[in-house]
């Protein structure tokens, strides 16, 4: 089937499937990005609902937590900045200007903080206390962000030439640029070490050793592979297929494919809920945030959010 004939096809199953209904979740609070909207919706979890909704500048994509864990850190890319929430009460409590902050992940010691602008095709990497260490040229759209375990390199994908890039955290230096795919987006190290890249144009993921960039071997998954997240325990890895509207259950160990779960609406970014039995992903094209249940495979639930929803981010309530 042609992308576009898939792309609608995404779209018409976005508006079918069960609602939303009380109860989907464990205790928790659910922050989804809406990057159309310039909002962030607040979805309680234990009402499956959306219970209020924070404005941002412009256009909103991704989050994380602060190293600390006290805040949550949303980069507003179009409106050049930083906002931070709290987590437990939901509100904001401040901002910050930084230069186009599409993608963002803490090294994982916290020293370190890398910024990938896709608009402005530069990766920048920050202190942990926000201080602008060095700023890198990186033709073109540089998109999401991985790390070594020891923090010394991180690792950035670059979608508009079809490659992946190795920087030295410390020092700035270019280890290696090589190709991955066409248009790799999501980028996870794996646990034994990989990183896993996400190549939407190619339909499935390269392995790729982090040393020398090299492509290990390619795993086919499904039509626009956008992003790939490893499950709390670890046994298992889930790659979100746009196009395809599934997302791919792969062993974390030999990277194959075990099954495939239904997701439409376009499944971007997905969060579990901290006992790992529920996926929460957002629905591009269809402005909801999708409940899955990971033993049965069944969409448990669909919640209208805003529109263009893109990052997400499950917080347990205690």
């Amino acid at each position: 089937m042609h992308r576009r004939s898939l792309l609608a096809a995404a779209l018409a199953s976005a508006v079918s499937g069960p609602p939303a209904r009380a109860g989907v979740g464990l205790r928790g609070t659910v922050f989804v990005l809406d990057s159309r909207d310039a909002t962030v919706s607040v979805i309680d979890t234990a009402r499956g609902e959306v219970v209020k909704r924070i404005p941002t500048l412009r256009e909103p994509h991704h989050l994380v937590y602060t190293p600390d864990g006290r805040e949550i850190v949303l980069g507003d890319s179009a409106g050049n900045e930083f906002l931070f929430l709290d987590p437990a009460r939901a509100e904001p409590t401040r901002s910050l200007r930084i230069s186009n902050p599409y993608h963002l992940m803490f090294s994982p010691d916290g020293a370190w903080l890398t910024v990938a602008s896709l608009r402005r095709n530069q990766i920048d990497l920050y202190r942990s206390d926000y201080t602008l260490v060095h700023r890198l040229a990186a033709p073109r759209m540089p998109s999401h962000i991985a790390w070594t375990s020891d923090s010394r390199v991180t690792f950035v994908t670059l979608q508009g030439t079809n490659d992946l890039v190795a920087i030295e955290a410390e020092t700035a230096r270019l280890l290696w640029r090589k190709p991955t795919g066409d248009t790799p987006a999501g980028i996870l190290r794996a646990a034994s070490g990989e990183l896993l890249v996400a190549n939407m144009g190619e339909d499935g993921l390269s392995v790729i050793d982090p040393h020398t960039g090299e492509t290990i071997r390619r795993v086919r998954t499904a039509a626009g592979a956008h992003n790939v997240f490893a499950s709390p325990d670890g046994r298992a890895l889930y790659v979100s297929n746009r196009v395809a509207g599934t997302i791919s259950v792969l062993d974390p160990k030999q990277f194959s494919v075990l099954g495939s779960l239904r997701a439409p609406g376009a499944p971007d970014c997905l969060d579990f809920s901290p006992d790992g039995k529920q996926i929460w992903f957002t629905q591009r094209v269809g402005n909801r945030v999708g409940v899955l249940d990971v033993d049965s495979g069944a969409l448990v639930a669909q919640i209208r959010v805003g529109r263009s929803p893109h990052g997400i981010l499950f917080h347990a309530l205690a």
